[in-house]
């Protein structure tokens, strides 16, 4: 997998915490943009490349935010937990996954 593969081993940490864990809102936010990344690349496989980085980006955080909703819910954590991983990942997206990224590798 091409951008935010460094955040797999985040991603097993959230998926493999107990419930009420005590998760980072940055490692949820890293797991949620290697989940993301995942989803974008299966959708891209599926529907072909979305028509501007604009639209990708736009897709990624709805990819991470359900990420981050469902592991709230699962994992027992709070309205600031997840709103602080929101805004991490954001802030990922918007800094590794560029308009040069997108339109050299998608």
């Amino acid at each position: 997998m091409g951008f935010f593969s460094s955040n797999e081993d985040a991603y097993n940490q959230v998926q493999n915490a107990p419930h009420k864990a005590e998760l980072s809102h940055e490692l949820i936010a890293a797991a949620a943009s290697f989940e993301a990344a995942k989803a974008y690349e299966k959708h891209c496989a599926e529907n072909g490349k979305p028509q501007s980085h604009a639209l990708a980006k736009e897709l990624l955080a709805g990819f991470a935010g359900a990420f981050i909703d469902r592991t709230v819910e699962t994992k027992g954590l709070d309205f600031v937990d997840k709103e602080e991983a929101k805004r991490a990942a954001a802030k990922q997206h918007d800094e590794e996954f560029t308009e040069e990224v997108y339109v050299e590798n998608y």
